[in-house]
């Protein structure tokens, strides 16, 4: 498997017992639930994108491939990638796998635009994200 862009976070949480659906596996909500989550402890790990502060990240394309079930018990692992960096935009991608065996349950893609909070508009993406991208 080949993710586009550079490596750039990786973090570890639980299934919950409440996230499997009534076929007794992980709903697919539940992948970008997990896909969120990586965005923004890694946003959070740089000082990026708080609540409190003036600017932040908006997600403007999302999408995910699901490749294996994911059923409770078990512990992911979110290995999250930055690619191309635009002038207001950031390509994210993200690998969920089996903390324990490696496999892969799911690929993501999210497309991430700055956006100033109190102007309501696109604004400069973070020169901190676009060191991060890959091209």
């Amino acid at each position: 498997m080949s993710v586009p862009g550079n490596h750039v976070s990786t973090l570890t949480m639980p299934l919950r017992w409440g996230d499997m659906d009534a076929y007794g596996h992980a709903n697919n909500t539940v992948y970008f639930r997990f896909f969120e989550e990586a965005r923004i402890v890694w946003l959070s790990s740089l000082g990026l994108g708080g609540s409190e502060e003036p600017t932040g990240p908006v997600i403007i394309k999302t999408s995910a491939t699901f490749l294996k079930e994911l059923s409770h018990p078990a512990t992911v692992v979110v290995k999250t990638y930055a690619d191309k960096a635009g002038n207001t935009s950031l390509d994210t991608y993200h690998v969920l796998t089996d903390s324990d065996t490696g496999d892969v349950y799911a690929e993501g893609y999210a497309k991430i635009v700055w956006f100033d909070r109190q102007r309501r508009s696109a604004t400069r993406l973070p020169d901190t994200l676009r060191e991060l991208a890959a091209g």
